[in-house]
């Protein structure tokens, strides 16, 4: 898997100015510090990478270049242990909320970074399948298909109002909680409401579905 620098930095997390489309639980926009840098995989994990660690392709949709699929918040988790198990002087993990929306909007303050077919596959331009990874135009840390394609699982537990308490600090979400939150749309979403990089999708954690895959961060081992 290839990695991508992202620095530490600020930005105002939730709704974006002039998004139309925007819920409830996006707001209020809140200031956040991503305190410390950390590498973001480049690409979401694709089933070549998962089954080279994990000996199965879950993936409803098979190819070896295609986002793995079919895979729960839990099975998310044990991927990353897998990796951590191999000692390679990295520790991997799910991103935080807040380091997804920090790293997917790269500075840029709209709701998406760039036109929605030039940077997503979704439902109007996937037909209803997924697409090998980095197809689509990258944003501005080079990242890859942070919109579309499929939705990604992040650390956090799901919490309606956990953005009224605007934590400002490395953010890790509510502490308990029923439902995991996955970030960016998928090759089913439609244009409104969910392809955008505020947009949050929230599942069980042990729910596998096909449009919901991984996209590991990794920082060195101290």
């Amino acid at each position: 898997m290839q990695f991508v620098n992202i620095p530490a930095g600020s930005f105002m997390m939730g709704c974006s100015a002039g998004d139309p489309d925007c819920y409830a639980e996006e707001k209020p926009v809140h200031r956040v510090n991503i305190t410390r840098p950390f590498e973001m995989g480049k690409f979401q994990v694709t089933q070549a990478d998962y089954e080279a660690v994990m000996n199965i392709n879950p993936s409803n949709f098979k190819g070896r270049n295609l986002p793995v699929e079919n895979v729960s918040w839990h099975d998310a988790n044990r991927f990353c242990d897998a990796l951590n198990s191999k000692a390679d002087g990295y520790r991997y993990r799910l991103s935080t909320e807040a380091e997804w929306e920090y790293a997917a909007r790269a500075g840029d303050n709209s709701c998406r970074y760039g036109p929605l077919v030039q940077v997503a596959w979704f439902r109007d331009n996937s037909g209803a399948t997924t697409h090998p990874v980095g197809e689509k135009q990258p944003n501005r840390f080079g990242l890859y298909d942070t919109l579309g394609n499929v939705w990604e699982w992040v650390h956090d537990w799901y919490g309606i109002t956990y953005y009224n308490l605007k934590p400002e600090s490395d953010p890790q979400g509510p502490g308990s909680g029923e439902y995991r939150v996955s970030r960016g749309g998928s090759w089913r979403g439609v244009v409104r409401g969910q392809s955008r990089v505020s947009a949050r999708y929230i599942l069980k954690p042990n729910v596998r579905s096909s449009v919901v895959g991984i996209r590991c961060v990794r920082a060195p081992v101290s």
